[in-house]
């Protein structure tokens, strides 16, 4: 009994001395240990042919090149690049300030975007802001809808950026709604929406237009098709499909001038590929 107490004491003892449980052991471990981190350390600051790792990462933090890049490859376009930078500027402080600007318009948009302006990285023009937000990949796009759906100025700039010639109706939708994402529910918002990328693509493809016999009406309708179409196809509660054959029916009987064969074209992406606004 006596001799297990002192076996405990004398383990920690030896504990808070570093040596462990295995005594002398230990404290050679431990003194491999500190030689080790100063091979470490000497060997970060040698590597090759005697080159400064600390020093060379600290370089590369300062290198303008890099930061307008890393701005540039992020924002594809911000006003501030097509002006000349004022006193004390820095691709580096401007990636803080487009990151900052980012966050926040990712939790309130008119904010984020005024914010934006306050820094002289956007110019308060509706075309200005809906560039920015064609080249930018990382605001949210359910606060991106809500604030084009308030600022339809701007979302009119924003659809004549997109260039659908020569496009597959359907392809042209996926992609309009990749950068102008749809609403959640039918409405005033969807029905703009669509009418918006109809004149468009029918701009974008005169010549398809004049051979098909289409109008920027006929489009809206087989747009809305395309959409039901694509709802029907991939909803897990829609249990009987519409057929190809049903599809080209109902299409045509909303416009009349469309041929059965271009149709069929439209049901067969849909079936293939999937939602034109997922």
């Amino acid at each position: 009994m006596g001799q297990g107490l002192w076996r405990v004491a004398r383990n920690q003892q030896l504990q808070q001395e570093g040596y462990g449980e295995q005594g002398y052991l230990s404290r050679e471990q431990s003194r491999r240990m500190a030689v080790s981190n100063m091979s470490n350390t000497s060997h970060r600051k040698q590597v090759q042919g005697g080159i400064d790792i600390y020093h060379l990462l600290k370089d590369l933090a300062n290198d303008e090149l890099l930061w307008q890049g890393l701005c540039k490859s992020t924002w594809g376009h911000c006003s501030i690049y097509n002006k000349n930078p004022p006193i004390g500027f820095s691709f580096r402080k401007l990636y803080m300030q487009l990151d900052e600007g980012s966050l926040t318009f990712n939790a309130n948009p008119d904010e984020g975007v005024n914010y934006f302006m306050s820094k002289g990285i956007l110019d308060d023009s509706p075309k200005e802001i809906a560039k920015f937000i064609f080249c930018t990949r990382t605001l949210n796009w359910k606060k991106l809808r809500i604030y084009l759906d308030e600022r339809r100025d701007v979302l009119d700039d924003l659809v004549t950026l997109h260039n659908f010639r020569n496009q597959f109706l359907p392809n042209a939708l996926r992609e309009f709604f990749r950068h102008i994402h749809a609403p959640e529910e039918r409405g005033e918002y969807l029905e703009t929406l669509i009418t918006k990328f109809s004149h468009r693509f029918c701009a974008c493809n005169p010549d398809l237009m004049r051979e098909l016999g289409l109008s920027p009406d006929a489009v809206y309708v087989l747009c809305y098709s395309l959409i039901l179409l694509s709802i029907d196809l991939t909803s897990p509660h829609v249990k009987n499909k519409m057929s190809k054959r049903e599809f080209i029916r109902n299409t045509r009987r909303a416009a009349q001038n469309i041929s059965e064969d271009f149709v069929g074209h439209l049901y067969d992406n849909i079936y293939l590929i999937g939602h034109v606004a997922a």
